[in-house]
């Protein structure tokens, strides 16, 4: 498969909040990146760009940028910062010859991205929303459109040495500012109701037992309404200023996806093919 390749482009990734056991992570964001340099080295191989992830600084850090101290909270976040050092220690064998840059992008939304963003979406654009906190924190987004733009940028620009760059499209917004884009380009009022975040997180715990009691996977967990109430704002002035030009704003990028998901649906016509 890699035979004759220049570049390798690593996004697999186990990546939900509720994987269990929990090492699958490790599994397959340490090992598997083991198991890719093992492949890249056998085919000659060169040059990989390794899609990370913020959540290798933590939650509530002060704008980090690349330089900042790695304190992830979770699995996912501990297992990426693991197979981030697995890639440095391959690197550093052969710097002359070798090509390392990683990606460490915020959440990102888009067409057809079905993630934690969609779910937010939807639920905001259905009025089952209900605003945990008072909706002040700041939400660093990416849309994908500028994602794959930027690996491209990579592919083409970054040919040599090593390089990490955060990517986040920028102005960030609030979780306040957020609900209001949502309401303004679905033409619709979005209600509102604050719950106060400590009800919320109780709530978040209830329904932890509750999965825990019925083997089923929700969608609240106490996890996941930490995640929403955090401030997840990052410095992404390296990757802004490298010469890369996003091909769309941040409301641009939530336009469309909304357009898409929830104004003008659109059939799932990808075909998956096994070999």
């Amino acid at each position: 498969m890699l035979q004759g390749q220049d570049v390798v482009v690593l996004l697999a990734a186990e990546h939900r909040d509720d994987v269990s056991p929990v090492s699958l992570y490790y599994d397959v964001n340490v090992e598997g990146t083991r198991n890719v340099l093992e492949a890249m080295e056998v085919c000659g191989v060169k040059r990989i760009i390794f899609i990370s992830s913020v959540a290798v600084y933590g939650l509530n850090k002060n704008n980090p940028n690349e330089a900042h101290p790695a304190d992830p909270f979770n699995h996912y976040g501990k297992s990426k910062w693991q197979a981030e050092e697995v890639l440095r220690e391959w690197y550093r064998k052969d710097p002359q010859s070798r090509n390392l840059n990683i990606l460490r992008p915020t959440v990102i939304f888009g067409e057809r991205n079905r993630g934690n963003v969609y779910n937010l979406l939807k639920q905001i654009s259905g009025g089952k929303f209900l605003m945990v906190g008072k909706g002040h924190n700041v939400k660093s987004m990416a849309y994908v459109g500028n994602v794959v733009a930027f690996i491209h940028f990579l592919i083409r620009e970054k040919t040599a040495g090593y390089q990490v760059f955060n990517y986040v499209d920028k102005p960030d917004f609030t979780t306040n500012e957020l609900v209001k884009h949502v309401g303004k380009v679905l033409q619709k009022h979005i209600p509102t109701v604050h719950v106060p975040y400590r009800l919320g997180l109780l709530g978040g715990y209830c329904f932890d037992i509750l999965a825990f009691i019925t083997r089923k996977k929700l969608p609240v967990s106490a996890v996941r309404v930490k995640k929403f109430c955090a401030t997840t704002k990052f410095d992404a002035q390296a990757a802004h200023t490298s010469g890369f030009r996003a091909p769309y704003s941040l409301g641009e990028g939530l336009a469309r996806t909304l357009k898409y998901e929830f104004l003008q649906p659109q059939p799932d016509n990808i075909t998956f093919v096994s070999e």
